[in-house]
Parts: structure tokens; C-alpha cells; sequence
């Protein structure tokens, strides 16, 4: 977690990738219009410290050289488009059969949730329906029954 992101770097998605993370950062550099700050960024010192403070990696050495660049999720989806790695392109395609399946299955749950909600409506008519069937059913109970003129046995 970086800047509230929850990123990779650039040597770790180069590999991935199938790339080196020179052949990375070049492609990038080259598409820059397609990485927003939300999508990729570039560590400060601090930053690059605090990783290797925090053990997560072995050495400012093994960045190699230059500050490394970070990626979101979005970004390393972005990433799989502009590379022409084998894996890339695989990636890339993966991850837009998984956006489809993806729609498809919001647009089927919006169809079973509009059907589930006229079902709700329905059953909340029936309940007020029963409730005043109850109600009637009540005030009549609630009254006495008349008492007929019970005829007199006998003379």
C-alpha cells in the first residue's frame, strides 16, 4: 500500500509480463497520455526507504537505478495493452473476456433484482391485503352477536 493504493512495481510486473523492466519503463514512457497518477506513479526517495526499511525489498540496489515506478490494478491492466509481450497480449485479452463476463453477469443480477423487487411488492400488497382481512375479521369478533327473542318452551 502506497499514496492509499495498492500497487506493484515495475521490475515485478515486467517479469509477469515477459519483459525487462528497461523494455517496461520505455513502453510506458511512450504511452505516458494512458497512465494518470490513479493508474502509476514513480516512488519518491522516502517511499523507496520505507520499502526497504519495511524488508519488502532487499536493496535501493536491486531497483536498478533509477526510482521505480508503481502500478495500480488499473494501471497494470493498462500496462497488458501497451506491451507486445506474448504474455501481454494474452494478459490483455484475458482481462477483456473477464470485463464481458463481467457486464454480463451486473446485467443478469439487474434483471433478477427487478424481478425479486415486484415479487417484495406483491407480497407487501398481499400483507396489507391479509392485515385488513385480520383487522375486519377482529371488529367482528369484538362485537357480541345478537341475542334473539329465545321463545319460551311450553305454556
Amino acid at each position: 500500500m502506497l499514496r492509499g493504493y495498492r500497487v506493484m512495481l515495475d521490475r515485478d510486473l515486467a517479469g509477469v509480463y515477459g519483459v525487462k523492466p528497461i523494455a517496461l519503463r520505455q513502453q510506458v514512457k511512450r504511452n505516458l497520455d494512458r497512465f494518470p497518477p490513479d493508474f502509476m506513479f514513480q516512488l519518491t526517495r522516502d517511499e523507496v526507504e520505507l520499502l526497504v526499511s519495511q524488508s519488502v525489498i532487499p536493496s535501493v540496489r536491486s531497483l536498478g537505478g533509477s526510482m521505480p515506478l508503481v502500478f495500480t490494478q488499473e494501471g497494470a491492466a493498462t500496462l497488458s495493452g501497451v506491451l507486445r509481450s506474448a504474455r501481454a497480449v494474452q494478459a490483455n485479452i484475458a482481462i477483456m473476456r473477464a470485463f464481458v463476463k463481467m457486464r454480463t453477469t451486473l446485467s443478469a443480477n439487474r434483471e433478477q433484482l427487478r424481478k425479486l423487487m415486484e415479487i417484495e411488492a406483491k407480497v407487501l400488497r398481499h400483507d396489507r391485503d391479509l392485515a385488513a382481512v385480520f383487522d375486519a375479521i377482529r371488529q367482528l369478533m369484538d362485537i357480541p352477536p345478537p341475542n334473539p327473542k329465545k321463545r319460551r318452551i311450553g305454556f
